[in-house]
Formats: structure tokens, C-alpha cells, sequence
């Protein structure tokens, strides 16, 4: 876990996010988790790698993330793969939903970090980028890589 200017501790980012989607706005939700769910974050035991985030019946839900059983717990561990509940303000979870439905767009999380011991998650609002929308931001990264070693050789 890496600590932040901001005095956030980043439990996990979604690097992959970036790369499939083209993300235009950022949220802040907190997470409804059970005991064993929270020793496992502070583990950092947790992915992002498919996760989601949807509605259901006017609320705000985070599926297939996967937080990990935690070593310790007993019988009573929690499942790595169960739906958990997003806390954000009513008004703008309809403001998410009419973006949602308006421009076909996705909610995707970005990464996950505890802010003042309180486990959060950063979700934005994504479009699907195209194959060769992919390729057009490799071969711009490439460039400005070559370009950024031209100018520390001379």
C-alpha cells in the first residue's frame, strides 16, 4: 500500500481501467464491507481487474471485485466475490444514472484506498475504447517515451 500526498492509503488501482476505457469523470463512494473484509483490504488482498459498478433498485452496487478470505477469520469469513453495497448521496447517484442511461456509459473503479481509516473507492465514468483507439494511445505513449529519452541524452 503506498501512501499519498493526501494522507490516503491506496489499497489497489484498476491500471487496466485506463486502458479499456476512456474515463471522463471521477466519484468518490464508500464501501459497506464486513469484518473480515476490512483485514483483508489492509492486507491489500483485493482486485479490481473485472469489477464493475451498477444499479439495482435505486442503489449502487460493486460487482466482481474480489477481496480475498481473510488467514485469520473463522467459519463466519465473508465470500471473495458477493455483491457490496456503494454509499453515496441519493442526489447523485441519479445523476449517475441518468448519464448512464443517456450515453450508454459504464461505471468502472478506478482504485481503492483508505482515507482517514475509512475504505473508499475512486469509480468513473467510462466509455469502451475501440481496438484501434488502443493501439492510436501505444503508439502516442511510445513516442513521448522516445521523445522524453532524446531529450535526457542530450
Amino acid at each position: 500500500m503506498a501512501e499519498t500526498a493526501s494522507g490516503r492509503k491506496i489499497i489497489c488501482q484498476n491500471k487496466r481501467a485506463r486502458f479499456d476505457y476512456e474515463i471522463s469523470d471521477l466519484y468518490e463512494a464508500g464501501l459497506v464491507l464486513q469484518g473480515t473484509e476490512v483485514k483483508s483490504l489492509r492486507q491489500g488482498r483485493v482486485s479490481l481487474q473485472d469489477a464493475y459498478a451498477d444499479m439495482q433498485n435505486g442503489e449502487l452496487y460493486l460487482l466482481n471485485s474480489h477481496i480475498d478470505h481473510y488467514d485469520q477469520g473463522n467459519r463466519n469469513n465473508h465470500d471473495p466475490e458477493r455483491p457490496r453495497k456503494l454509499l453515496m448521496h441519493k442526489q447523485e447517484i441519479k445523476r449517475l444514472a441518468v448519464k448512464i442511461q443517456e450515453r450508454g456509459l459504464t461505471l468502472v473503479p478506478t482504485r481503492m484506498y483508505f482515507s482517514n481509516g475509512k475504505a473508499k473507492i475512486e469509480i468513473g465514468l467510462g466509455k469502451g475504447k475501440k481496438q484501434y483507439d488502443k493501439r492510436q494511445d501505444m503508439k502516442t505513449r511510445t513516442a513521448q517515451r522516445e521523445i522524453e529519452r532524446e531529450l535526457r541524452s542530450h
